[in-house]
C-alpha cells in the first residue's frame, strides 16, 4: 500500500488508496435527478443565494451612496478617503456575511465575469443579475426616502462643463476596448 517515490530527486512515501478499502458505507442508490435536467432550478439553497444577494448589494449601494450624499450633505465632512473607507469595509463586511451563500458577487459584471470564465452556470446568471439590480433599486429607493434635498441629480454622475469631455470620455471607452481587442488579436 505504501511505496517509496524517487522522482526529482524527492525521497518521500506515496500512500495509494483505493475507493473500497476504507469505505464503510455501502454506495448509494443512482436514482438521485440528474442535475442537468431542464426542470426548475428554484430550489432552497438557491432561494438563500438570491436572497443574500438581494442584501448583499442593497447594504453595498445603501452604505457607500449614503457616504457620497452625507458628505455632499454636511460640507464634505466625510472627506474622499472617508468614503472610500466605508465603500471597503461594506463590501469586506458583505463579503464575510454572505459571502459563504452567494458568493458575494453584488455585482452584474462580477456575475457575468465569473459565467464568462466557467465559474457560474449561465443558468443563474439571469437570477442573479436580477436579484442584484432588486438589491440596489430598493437602497436607492431607501436613500430617496432618507435624504431630502434636491432630487434632480446624483453627486457621482454630474457633468461639469462643456459636454465636449464627456463626449471625448465616451469615445474612449467605447473604442479604446475594441481597438486592444483588434490589436492583441492578431499576435
Amino acid at each position: 500500500m505504501a511505496e517509496t517515490s524517487e522522482v526529482n530527486g524527492n525521497h518521500g512515501i506515496a500512500l495509494n488508496i483505493k475507493d473500497g478499502d476504507f469505505n464503510h458505507n455501502p454506495p448509494r442508490s443512482t436514482s438521485k435527478p440528474n442535475e442537468d435536467s431542464q426542470g426548475c432550478f428554484v430550489t432552497v439553497p438557491f432561494m438563500q443565494k438570491l436572497i443574500a444577494e438581494v442584501l448583499g448589494t442593497y447594504f453595498l449601494i445603501f452604505a457607500g451612496c449614503a457616504a457620497v450624499v452625507v458628505n455632499l450633505d454636511k460640507d464634505k465632512v466625510l472627506t474622499l478617503p472617508g468614503i472610500a473607507i466605508v465603500w471597503g469595509l461594506v463590501v469586506m463586511v458583505m463579503v464575510y456575511s454572505v459571502g459563504h451563500i452567494s458568493g458575494a458577487h453584488f455585482n452584474p459584471a462580477v456575475t457575468i465575469a465569473f459565467a464568462t470564465c466557467k465559474r457560474f452556470p449561465w443558468k443563474q446568471v439571469p437570477a442573479y443579475i436580477s436579484a442584484q439590480v432588486l438589491g440596489s433599486t430598493l437602497a436607492s429607493g431607501t436613500l430617496r426616502l432618507i435624504f431630502n434635498g434636491k432630487h434632480d441629480h446624483f453627486a457621482g454622475t454630474l457633468p461639469a462643463g462643456t459636454e465636449l469631455p464627456i463626449f471625448h470620455t465616451g469615445v474612449h471607452y467605447h473604442f479604446l476596448p475594441h481597438v486592444c481587442h483588434i490589436r492583441c488579436r492578431h499576435r
